[in-house]
């Protein structure tokens, strides 16, 4: 069979024929058709409730930063408060939203063209290179740039570099600032500082959309809130700050979760064009990661903690992939396709393993699992 993406050989998934694969593909179509058939008013309920509970935390969390942000218990909360609604306006909210998972409600204020986030990526730019460009290449080395973000190594595949020795505390850099970066992230700034393929005046006539978001989110969160507290101005100032630093902490660390653990495959392009309905399933499933948890981390990470499921069914109401989950896992184990599952520590731990191994040469990395495995033999561990 003349696959669409080349699969990792050392995958802990079996090989599946075409037949296989096609069959599949019928019944992933099949939860979709079901589960999509009884979408209606419950579904319309939650993200209600979930929009209701983004605007009334901002509400009470920028009040206790204006009218209180001097005392320090009254900051903590009011921050805490305000990084909450954030991630969850950012997770559940926003990026659910923007896939166009409640576009059938007709309520232009939840219609996925016209929903812009408070973050510093345009809604624009982000329909592009994360509905677009990563769904449809989800893991295909130079083809998906949500594979390191141009910044960091997380797959063999990719070609090392020197600075990939700064694989981790780049990552570090990288969750701090997330929200920066995924905001740039459609300019390929790679391409400017690393790699000379493009000018820096390319990236400011290409900028122009990011520039007049980035303005308006410093002059809300770092001028006008400030500016209107009077003299709880610094309290607002440095809360606002916090805030959504703790939203680019969690929303990257969710992120990494889903795509950079150590058993999320990564693929080499082949013949893409021709990939069938089935085999980019496949793909999703083999390139994603799920973390087990509690129904209040499910929504504080938009779901994303279903992120198979979200790469199955990314235009499904996120509040559904809690159903569609099992029949999916059930359907993995039929097949021998690993489903890739673990606590959100676990997934996280096994992130930092990989972005250390892959921040050395291929050659060395090899060496080192070489050494590992004549320990383990020498001493029968």
């Amino acid at each position: 069979m003349n696959m669409s993406v080349k699969f990792p050989e050392d995958s802990k998934s079996k090989h599946l024929s075409a037949e296989q694969i096609a069959e599949l593909g019928q019944k992933i179509d099949a939860i979709r058709r079901e589960i999509m058939d009884s979408i209606g008013e419950q579904d319309a309920k939650y993200i209600y409730k979930i929009r209701d509970f983004v605007r009334y935390s901002e509400i009470a969390s920028r009040g206790m930063l204006m009218f209180g942000g001097w005392i320090p218990p009254v900051w903590l909360a009011g921050t805490g408060l305000l990084g909450l609604s954030k991630i969850v306006e950012n997770m559940e909210l926003g990026h659910n939203v923007m896939h166009g998972q409640f576009d059938w409600l007709n309520d232009p204020t939840l219609n996925g063209a016209n929903y812009d986030w408070d973050t510093m990526a345009t809604g624009d730019d982000w329909k592009y290179t994360h509905n677009y460009i990563h769904h449809t290449y989800t893991n295909i080395v130079g083809k998906d740039h949500d594979v390191g973000y141009g910044l960091i190594r997380v797959s063999e595949s990719q070609k090392w570099e020197p600075r990939f020795l700064f694989n981790i505390p780049l990552t570090i850099q990288l969750m701090v600032f997330f929200e920066w970066y995924v905001g740039l992230q459609n300019l390929h700034l790679e391409d400017a500082i690393a790699y000379k393929t493009k000018t820096w005046k390319q990236v400011w006539a290409d900028s122009e959309k990011f520039r007049k978001k980035a303005l308006r989110q410093v002059a809300k969160d770092y001028v006008f809130f400030p500016l209107i507290a009077g003299p709880n101005a610094i309290p607002v100032f440095a809360g606002n700050a916090v805030a959504n630093v703790i939203r680019s902490l969690w929303a990257s660390a969710v992120i990494f979760n889903g795509h950079f653990t150590e058993d999320a495959e990564t693929f080499e392009l082949d013949n893409t064009e021709n990939e069938t309905r089935a085999e980019w399933y496949l793909r999703q499933i083999r390139g994603s990661s799920n973390f087990s948890g509690t129904e209040w981390l499910h929504i504080l990470s938009g779901n994303l903690s279903h992120q198979i499921e979200h790469h199955l069914f990314p235009d499904m109401p996120a509040n559904r992939y809690a159903e569609a989950a099992p029949k999916i896992r059930a359907l993995c184990a039929e097949y021998g396709i690993n489903y890739n599952e673990a606590s959100f520590m676990k997934q996280f731990g096994s992130v930092w393993v990989r972005l250390a191994k892959c921040s050395l040469p291929n050659s060395w990395t090899a060496s080192v699992e070489q050494s590992k495995q004549k320990l383990k033999t020498l001493f029968h561990f």
